[in-house]
């Protein structure tokens, strides 16, 4: 199984790329989309499909992962990652793959067991998790491995819930 997780945002949108390797992950690729702020936001926005669809067309991944909105208390910097994940989830639908969301919440407790830890705590276990020989940079790229373990790792208690029903 292979699984494309996705950070998403405006100025950065963070990919990785992990495969199921007998009872292992490995990472295949990890890395930002990065848009000029002076650019209109059509352009960022077309930017980033153009680089996902480019990244679903390299490793064609079984399933695609997307980080849900975090609002906080800037909502105009929450509707420019709410279009990047758009855009994102609309590349996943144009080629007809299954694209799951998970809370930040849900992808901590995911890989680090608590919905709490801190980013240089999921950084730390990603890096465990994936045998990497450091640990991924920038945040957006480690953010988005951690998408991507969270649904690889939760994938084969999905199918075996299928199975049973």
């Amino acid at each position: 199984m292979v699984v494309l997780g996705i950070d998403p945002g405006t100025a950065n949108t963070g990919y990785g790329v992990v495969a199921r390797q007998g009872s292992r992950l490995v990472a295949l690729d990890g890395g930002t989309v990065e848009t000029d702020a002076a650019l209109d936001q059509g352009a960022r926005l077309a930017i980033i499909h153009a680089r996902v669809v480019a990244l679903l067309d390299e490793y064609r991944p079984d399933a695609l992962a997307v980080e849900d909105l975090y609002f906080g208390t800037n909502a105009r910097s929450a509707f420019a990652v709410g279009q990047a994940r758009g855009v994102v989830i609309l590349a996943a639908g144009q080629r007809g793959l299954p694209c799951s969301s998970y809370t930040p919440q849900q992808v901590k407790a995911a890989v680090c067991g608590s919905g709490r830890a801190e980013k240089g705590q999921v950084q730390r276990m990603v890096r465990r998790l994936l045998s990497l020989a450091e640990l991924p940079s920038p945040d957006h790229a480690a953010d988005a491995l951690a998408v991507a373990i969270c649904h690889a790792n939760g994938a084969s208690l999905r199918a075996a819930v299928t199975r049973a029903a």
